[in-house]
């Protein structure tokens, strides 16, 4: 816990003096005042957050977190656990909707096994951008106990840590977060409740598409977590320990390392977001390093959202993860860094301005 301790103690506010710099570049454009609305808020937000008065955005990462989750067993899930490794492997042959959309706006992505339930065979020479972090092989079943311990728990942020960090030294500007892992909407939803004290079927969905029954079993196997569990919501590590993921608490780490090293971090969809709800607990100013992509059909997005203070970008009724959505919000953010750094100001274009 030391080391994730030290890095919660270096994340600082946002540069305010530069935010208040960017307005004024941003107001003295060729256009109307605000007339771009959120695009220039988003500007605004990354020169606050890089502390760089023109900042690039040209390394990009996505990371994708992968874990398997013991409550399966209970039957939570339209698809069978083995879905999770299948899918590691499909990510690392390049054939998933995060690597098409990620190859659209120009990012790595990068594949971590925090979990997985079997051991992917992967082939040398693609193992690049391949992490091997996991923590056990899957977590158990929260309706019978934890999830994990809590030092697994301490682990699987600090591999997340460790991750980004490493991405870092490769050059990184901004990055996304992703995941996979079968059954790991129910252990988000449980996070969420647990966290919010909002009622479970307020805060859980459909997943990846059950029916009537299985959605109906899926919060009474919330309530028991729940109630087996009682997970503490003012300790957000004991949360994660009792009801979450081992990919979950890896995209903590990578939430917690990007704010430190002040790096915007575009978050996914509900996964993703249930992360960033337990280091936003861990530590309230992480909310402004984060920028949340699109908004998702899972019922608990939108609670989750406004808990940490955020409004996503776009609402496409998404519900895919894998950082699908964070790929796209990579690339609004990266528009509006242009606006602010390659749009010419009147005076530089020789343009009139608004008679008063």
């Amino acid at each position: 816990m030391e080391k994730i301790s030290k890095i919660i103690k270096e994340i600082k506010g946002i540069d305010r003096a530069r935010e208040e710099k960017a307005q004024q570049r941003l107001d003295l454009l060729t256009k109307p005042k605000g007339s771009l609305g959120r695009l220039e808020e988003l500007a605004k937000k990354v020169v606050g957050i890089t502390g760089v008065e023109k900042p690039k955005i040209n390394q990009k990462a996505i990371i994708v977190m992968a874990g398997d989750h013991g409550v399966v067993e209970e039957r939570v899930s339209a698809f069978p656990q083995e879905v999770t490794s299948q899918m590691v492997l499909n990510f690392i042959n390049g054939g998933a909707g995060i690597n098409v959309l990620a190859r659209h706006v120009g990012a790595r992505v990068v594949v971590v096994d925090m979990g997985v339930k079997t051991e992917p065979r992967i082939q040398n020479e693609k193992r690049q951008n391949f992490k091997n972090k996991k923590i056990s092989y899957g977590t158990k079943n929260i309706a019978k106990g934890p999830a994990m311990t809590r030092n697994q728990a301490i682990d699987a942020i600090y591999a997340g840590i460790e991750v980004l960090e490493a991405e870092i030294r490769r050059g990184l500007d901004i990055v996304g977060t992703g995941e996979m892992g079968i059954g790991n909407t129910t252990v988000s939803s449980t996070i969420v409740a647990a966290i919010t004290g909002k009622p479970v079927p307020m805060v859980t969905g459909w997943g990846t598409g059950i029916d009537e029954k299985t959605f109906q079993n899926k919060i009474k196997i919330i309530e028991k977590a729940l109630a087996i569990n009682k997970p503490n919501p003012s300790d957000p590590i004991d949360v994660l320990a009792k009801v979450g993921g081992f990919e979950i608490g890896g995209l903590v780490g990578v939430i917690l390392a990007g704010a430190k090293a002040r790096i915007p971090v575009v978050i996914d969809g509900f996964i993703s977001s249930a992360a960033a709800l337990v280091a936003f607990t861990l530590e309230p100013k992480i909310r402004y390093y984060l920028i949340a992509s699109h908004l998702s059909v899972e019922a608990g997005h939108r609670i989750l959202l406004e808990k940490i203070g955020l409004t996503p970008l776009f609402d496409f009724g998404m519900r895919l993860g894998e950082g699908t959505g964070a790929a796209l919000g990579i690339s609004i953010v990266e528009a509006a860094v242009k606006i602010l750094t390659e749009m010419t100001s009147f005076e530089e274009a020789g343009v009139s301005r608004k008679v008063n």
